[in-house]
């Protein structure tokens, strides 16, 4: 059952957020949700979703996007979903490669050893289907090396096993991404998560190594060249609340929505905070004036992201991590999908 309890006057709710910008205002309380009162935790992305997916610990939270699509797709229907989105990049350009493996462009990662904290995690997703769909460079190309084990993974608790024709190598548990792409292990790393928390193993600043270098030597340039081709601007995150308590308490899911949209938009105020986390937006916009690109960089809500969660919705089929795509109807709260 849910953690929430009635209140006089509200609704108690168990929230647990990561500590940005954009959620630090509902974090600290500088922000709050009608009628509901808040019990807010401040917890890595990694553990975070771990721990929903396996135990469900606590009423809202941020979730990764690929992960949901998936536990709804083998039937756990626990979470719905609201069109709020605390991270979103181009993941792509977080690629770490080894500079002495001949890897000179996205297209030389075929039969290399490539590290993943995890195979199903959004940021992995978008990379494979970036490198498939730009350069031609399939899954089944390269020899994956996961770091999470099936007890502190996402997978773990999806029932993940790796889609047929994919070579997935699990990393010992005496080692991790960091030390195998030091020592040469590994050629390159799709995603590399240094930070401590109870999933990621990972500690090593592997760019203060002089042959470890990003794939691209220009982010924001390869940023330019994906939105402009594509018009997509990748979300990892999205925010969910129990199913249970949303069909009990309907009008939540636009209350928390609200709340999400006034943190945002206290965040972006905030000129130092805001030049900070919209360096990529700032680059992107004076390289073009595009209406529907700030749209995207600035507000929340399903009518300007539904592309994107569209294809993340084919990714996800098309890398044999579902066994039909979902519909965005399927995961989100119906009151929010005209937003």
């Amino acid at each position: 059952m849910s953690n929430s309890r009635m209140h006089p006057n509200h609704l108690e709710l168990s929230i647990a957020l990561s500590d940005n910008h954009y959620t630090r205002p509902i974090l600290e309380g500088r922000v709050g949700v009608q009628g509901v009162k808040l019990m807010p935790t401040s917890v890595h992305p990694s553990e975070m979703f771990w721990r929903q997916l396996k135990y469900a610990d606590f009423d809202v939270s941020e979730m990764s996007l690929s992960s949901l699509f998936i536990a709804n797709s083998k039937g756990d229907r626990r979470w719905v979903a609201l069109p709020v989105y605390t991270s979103r990049t181009f993941f792509q350009t977080w690629i770490l490669k080894r500079t002495d493996r001949g890897i000179d462009s996205p297209s030389d990662l075929k039969g290399k050893r490539v590290g993943v904290p995890e195979y199903q995690q959004t940021a992995a997703l978008w990379s494979r289907g970036i490198l498939q769909d730009e350069f031609g460079v399939h899954a089944k190309d390269i020899e994956w090396h996961m770091e999470r084990g099936p007890q502190m993974s996402h997978g773990g608790s999806t029932g993940f096993v790796p889609p047929k024709g994919v070579v997935l190598n699990q990393i010992e548990s005496s080692t991790n991404i960091g030390e195998m792409l030091v020592s040469g292990a590994l050629d390159a790393t799709l995603l590399y998560l240094p930070h401590k928390n109870l999933v990621d193993r990972s500690t090593t600043d592997v760019l203060s190594y002089p042959f470890i270098k990003p794939m691209f030597e220009d982010p924001f340039k390869e940023s330019q060249r994906f939105y402009k081709k594509t018009g997509l601007f990748p979300i990892n995150h999205t925010v969910v609340m129990k199913r249970e308590l949303y069909e009990r308490h309907p009008w939540l899911a636009l209350n928390l929505f609200h709340a999400f949209q006034e943190a945002k938009n206290e965040a972006d105020r905030d000129a130092k905070e805001a030049i900070q986390s919209m360096l990529e937006v700032g680059a992107l916009v004076a390289a073009q004036s595009n209406s529907d690109w700030q749209t995207q960089a600035k507000t929340y809500g399903m009518k300007s992201s539904r592309p994107v969660i569209e294809k993340i919705a084919h990714y996800i089929h098309d890398q044999g991590l579902s066994d039909r795509v979902l519909s965005v109807d399927e995961i989100f709260a119906k009151s929010t999908l005209d937003i």
